[in-house]
Formats: C-alpha cells, sequence, structure tokens
C-alpha cells in the first residue's frame, strides 16, 4: 500500500512542471489531492485530468479554502510554487520582495495554518520544492538563491523541531528540470543546468522513493550531494571553481 493512499494532499504551483508531475503521482498514488496554481484555467485542466479538486489563488492563502474542500484536514502539504528571480546585487527591490515573499513566506504562511492540527493529531507532511540553489547557488540569480537558500532553511528548522511530534518534512532540491522555470533561467541556465536537465516526472519519481524511506533531504541529481559536501569540505575551492563559472557565463 502506497504511504499516502487515502490521504488528502494540496500541491501549490501545480498548473505544470514539478507541480503538475507531483499532483499527478499523488492521485496515481491513491491519495485525494487538490490542485493549485495562479492561473485559474491551468489550475482547472491538471485538476480535472487526474480528478481532482481546484483550488486557483495565492499559494500562502489558501489553506481554508483547500482544507474545506478537502473534507476537514489536509494531510500533505506541497510547497512547490516557487518565482525564478534572476539578477544580481542591484535588482529591484521589488524584485528582492516577490522572491522572499513566494519562495520563503509562502512556506512559512502554510505553515502556520497547518502546524497546530497536524500537532494535535501528531501527524503531518510538510513537502517543500526548494532547488539545488538553494543548498549551493545559482549564478545570475541572486534573489533566486538567497530565497531558495531560506526555504531550504525553513523547511530544515520545521524537521528539527517537530519530528518527535510527527511531522515529517522533505526538501526537494534538483538541478535543472525541463520546465518553464528552466526557460525562464536564460543563458545562465542554458549554461549550468540544461546538460544535466530532467523531467518533472524524475522528481516526483524521486520524492516518493524518500517518502519510502523517511528521508529529509531529497535529490533527483545525486551528484548535489557531491556538491553541497565539497562545499562545505573547502568553500575557498567551491568558491573559486563557481567564479570560473561566472566568468564563463560573462565571456
Amino acid at each position: 500500500m502506497s504511504a499516502v493512499q487515502g490521504q488528502t494532499v494540496v500541491v501549490t504551483g501545480a498548473g505544470g512542471g514539478i507541480g503538475a508531475a507531483l499532483a499527478r503521482r499523488f492521485a496515481a498514488e491513491g491519495a485525494t489531492v487538490v490542485v493549485n496554481d495562479l492561473d485559474p484555467g491551468r489550475t482547472k485542466a491538471v485538476a480535472e485530468e487526474i480528478g481532482a479538486t481546484a483550488v486557483a489563488g495565492d499559494a500562502s492563502a489558501i489553506v481554508e479554502e483547500a482544507r474545506e474542500a478537502l473534507g476537514g484536514h489536509i494531510d500533505v502539504w506541497c510547497a512547490n510554487a516557487g518565482l525564478a528571480s534572476p539578477g544580481d546585487a542591484f535588482a529591484d527591490e521589488a524584485v528582492w520582495a516577490a522572491a522572499w515573499d513566494v519562495n520563503v513566506m509562502a512556506h512559512v504562511r502554510a505553515a502556520r495554518a497547518l502546524l497546530p492540527a497536524w500537532l494535535e493529531r501528531g501527524s503531518g507532511r510538510f513537502v517543500s520544492t526548494v532547488s539545488a540553489a538553494g543548498l549551493l547557488t545559482m549564478v545570475g540569480a541572486a534573489p533566486y538563491s538567497v530565497s531558495k537558500h531560506g526555504a531550504y532553511a525553513f523547511a530544515e528548522w520545521l524537521s528539527l523541531t517537530y519530528r518527535h511530534r510527527g511531522l515529517k518534512v522533505h526538501a526537494i532540491c534538483p538541478q535543472g528540470v525541463r520546465t518553464d522555470m528552466l526557460t525562464a533561467a536564460g543563458s545562465a541556465g542554458e549554461l549550468v543546468l540544461a546538460p544535466t536537465a530532467i523531467e518533472p516526472e524524475d522528481v516526483a519519481d524521486a520524492l516518493f522513493e524518500g517518502i519510502g524511506a523517511d528521508r529529509f533531504l531529497i535529490l533527483p541529481h545525486p551528484e548535489v550531494a557531491d556538491y553541497y559536501r565539497a562545499r562545505a569540505g573547502d568553500p575557498e575551492r567551491w568558491l573559486g571553481n563557481m567564479n570560473h563559472i561566472q566568468r564563463k557565463w560573462e565571456s
């Protein structure tokens, strides 16, 4: 029996890409799913395809509507909605604010609404779609990199704080995935991410393998673990290597 069979699941940012793949996989595994996206048309299309309920709108403001649609409780929340925010230190304040709001604060707001019920009953699952940028970084995308570090830190904090009270947390950290967000990454994405890009369905497979193993860190690109170790073990060398990529991108 699937670990999520019969459970109620919300997937934000599920109008396409990774979110749609997660919603399809949860539905195929026997879960009752709410599909969320800002775009009502895309939300409805994915929901109708998999026999789910569509709840369009801001991911950080639909917890109660989703809970009502699922009969009063949510077992799994997939904080997948994200914003690709290229730019450097001189990016406009609005770009920084939007990246922080969508990539971090939407997760915080959802957790605030979900935790009381989860802690009372001693179970719940929070899935955060972070990015390898949250463990490492991404050239040409300061707001994205910084906010994804924040998303990872929040997922980590949730896990260490509440795991003994039944909360299971998973942080998904892929590199390139063939979605609209990869296209939006432009030349930096072509240089760094495209060569090893995978399909959204591969990310869903990695998540379900991680759920089965009760693992916090989900790495659809296993090599990210080596990069993460290299970053921690020799930060000067790692920064030098990343600067080499930066200069290659600039040339």
